[in-house]
């Protein structure tokens, strides 16, 4: 079905995938998962976080599909989360299934390569979604950002996550104080495992996904099972609740309003938001 035969929001259906700003491409046997939302810096409703689920299972179940390339338009690959609530492309996932939109567990869990061609900055759950992707490609444009803390937020995948891809050293100092890291620098700690020149980023991640599709597709999964282990298992419950903590409430209310949050000294704050 085509974005027009979508005026109201509907839930995915085939490659419709429930949103107008995230498109379902198919390139020969390589699908490619290109999120389109410029006016918005890219940043995901929770219809966005659900149509690269459902993407990604999209791909599992197809047998003429052998892998997904993520990717997206501009300068920016994914911001995070969009904290403004006002897409109007929502369908209900939000409301119906809260967390369970986010695909980081179903990228832990495919079945075919993903890769992800990191076009731009990318941070929150882009760059969530980056370092579990099977291969991460990064312009050399691209730059990468854990900012959770600074909004409040107990981010306990993160904290599950972070320092098992960087180290722990790296993982601290990229949460307490929100660095900026670059494309050499993410390379470097193993954030990405390639980087490209901007304009070579769509040809590289193409032929990544050509090189990882020689591997045997039973043997793969077997493999890929522990690389979940190793990652662990977040506090879902505790991650829940940090969410919809007083502090979160105030990162947000501080996010919107381009400010320093109250918790921050008056001496020690800075023009804008964090």
């Amino acid at each position: 079905m085509s974005d027009a035969e979508h005026s109201d929001p509907q839930p995915p259906e085939g490659d419709w995938l429930g949103t107008k700003f995230v498109r379902f491409e198919r390139h020969g046997s390589i699908a490619h998962c290109v999120i389109d939302r410029p006016e918005r810096r890219n940043a995901l409703t929770a219809a966005m976080y659900f149509a690269l689920r459902y993407a990604i299972n999209r791909v599992d179940a197809d047998p003429d599909l052998v892998g997904l390339i993520i990717t997206a338009t501009g300068d920016v690959f994914i911001p995070g989360g969009d904290m403004s609530h006002d897409s109007g492309d929502d369908w209900g996932a939000g409301r119906l299934f809260g967390m369970d939109v986010t695909p980081f567990e179903t990228i832990r869990q495919a079945l075919k390569p993903i890769v992800c061609a990191i076009n731009g900055l990318c941070q929150a759950g882009g760059l969530m979604i980056a370092m579990l992707s099977d291969v991460s490609i990064a312009s050399d444009q691209a730059t990468f950002r854990a900012p959770e803390l600074l909004r409040g937020i107990a981010d306990l995948n993160y904290a599950e996550i972070l320092p098992r891809q960087i180290g722990p050293a790296r993982a601290r100092d990229m949460l307490l104080t929100g660095r900026t890291v670059t494309a050499e620098e993410a390379l470097d700690w193993g954030l990405v495992s390639r980087l490209a020149k901007h304009d070579d980023l769509a040809d590289v991640a193409t032929d990544t996904m050509r090189q990882a599709c020689g591997s045997a597709p039973e043997a793969w999964p077997m493999v890929k099972r522990s690389f979940d282990q190793y990652y662990g298992l977040p506090d879902r419950i505790g991650m829940a609740a940090g969410v919809r903590s007083p502090e979160a409430v105030e990162g947000f209310a501080a996010f919107k309003e381009r400010r320093n949050p109250s918790w921050v000294p008056e001496d020690l704050r800075t023009e804008g938001r964090l």
